[in-house]
């Protein structure tokens, strides 16, 4: 009977698994849109100050910040699949301001829509961890990377969409990509009406767990830092990187959709290897493959330092997104790894808070370093903040903390 459970308690953790990645897939496609066309799209709206352009970028990026603790708040509240079907709600919500913005020509209102998409976007981000807390020891770093593995559609979909849908409303440029996020949105939902969770469990557990420890002594424990300084450092970095990419081809007499392009090669290399990385982290160990992804950035900057041809562009954003990749999805399995089942709530939410707050930032400077220093400069800064990222793995293994103890 205990083997016949242990069964099925695997087949429903990968149907779970499953459904998140086909959402994640689709709805996911919004960030790529937003990335890829937040910087050009500010740029256009812009009338002096073009060091502002990557603001509208940064806005998504602080939308994910902000609506990290209220995503997870409300996803304790209404469940796993009404949560997230929430999610889409406000998703589209940023789609649509965005696009009006885009017909009636205000640069701050496209700020804005596009930190509402990235408050939808915090839902997303939430997947990975759904995945996780459904899923059985054996399978949790398999089922987190199997979830961003439907980044892999998202990193076709996403520019492809781009595309064929930038000039559709033509002389308003870009604004059918944005108005396609209201339908990305609606196809989302409808995967996730399929998702069966217990309703609030996730707060049910966390009130009555008797064993939860405060969440300042959980943040302070060195597996837990040294995770969250990882995942910090690797998706800051390619954000830092990657928001200013577009802005550097277009610069060097690259076309648009040489630019976008690369963000979809870039995005491909981010989530292609997720169909592997979780079986690499239960075999080699979640701080080995978050160290690979790191010599990965290292790799990114080498190649974007040697010069300024397409191909040289498009490897630097390949090695980015599978520097990301390892990084980030070996730092949240350690993450997932820190506490119990009664903290995972508020855990997870300051975890992503923290996070992507540092991506705003991140995103937000891309466009002043480019514009004062240029392409070489948002390169350069990579080694020293790898080099912190070594320095923290470096202080985990010398303390040998493991696990939720």
């Amino acid at each position: 009977m205990t083997a016949i459970v242990a069964v099925e308690a695997v087949k429903e953790a990968r149907r779970t698994a499953f459904i998140l990645a086909a959402s994640q897939a689709i709805i996911g496609s919004a960030a790529p849109i937003a990335i890829s066309l937040g910087a050009l799209a500010g740029q256009h709206l812009l009338d002096a100050d073009k060091s502002l352009a990557t603001a509208p970028v940064t806005g998504f990026n602080l939308g994910v910040a902000l609506g990290s603790l209220p995503a997870a708040a409300i996803i304790r509240w209404l469940g796993q699949r009404d949560g997230f079907m929430t999610g889409t709600i406000v998703t589209a919500l940023g789609g649509l301001i965005a696009t009006l913005a885009l017909f009636h020509p205000s640069f701050w209102l496209f700020a804005f829509g596009l930190t509402v998409i990235g408050v939808g976007g915090a839902f997303v981000q939430q997947f990975r961890f759904a995945a996780a807390d459904n899923a059985t020891p054996e399978f949790k770093a398999r089922a987190i990377s199997f979830v961003l593995a439907g980044g892999v559609v998202t990193a076709i979909l996403g520019p492809q969409i781009v595309i064929f849908t930038s000039d559709l409303f033509s002389p308003v440029m870009f604004a059918g990509s944005f108005a396609s996020i209201l339908v990305l949105a609606a196809v989302g939902a409808a995967i996730l009406s399929f998702l069966h969770v217990p309703v609030s469990a996730t707060g049910k557990a966390e009130i009555a767990g008797s064993d939860a420890r405060p969440l300042s002594e959980i943040v302070t424990r060195p597996r837990f830092v040294a995770a969250l300084f990882c995942a910090v450092g690797s998706y800051a970095l390619m954000s830092f990187v990657m928001t200013g990419a577009p802005l550097a081809m277009v610069g060097c007499g690259l076309s648009t959709d040489d630019a976008t392009l690369g963000i979809s090669w870039h995005v491909m290399a981010m989530f292609a290897p997720s169909f592997f990385t979780g079986s690499l982290i239960h075999r080699f160990g979640a701080e080995r493959i978050v160290a690979t992804g790191l010599i990965l950035l290292i790799g990114c900057a080498v190649v974007a330092l040697s010069g300024l041809a397409l191909w040289q562009f498009w490897t630097a954003l390949i090695l980015l997104g599978l520097g990301w990749n390892f990084g980030f999805i070996g730092a949240t399995a350690m993450v997932a790894d820190s506490y119990r089942p009664s903290e995972k709530g508020k855990v997870q939410g300051f975890h992503d808070f923290v996070l992507f707050g540092s991506v705003a930032f991140a995103s937000l400077m891309s466009g002043a370093v480019y514009n004062a220093w240029g392409w070489e400069m948002l390169n350069w800064i990579i080694f020293p903040v790898t080099v912190l990222c070594f320095v923290a793995l470096g202080a985990l293994k010398m303390t040998g903390s493991r696990g939720t103890s």
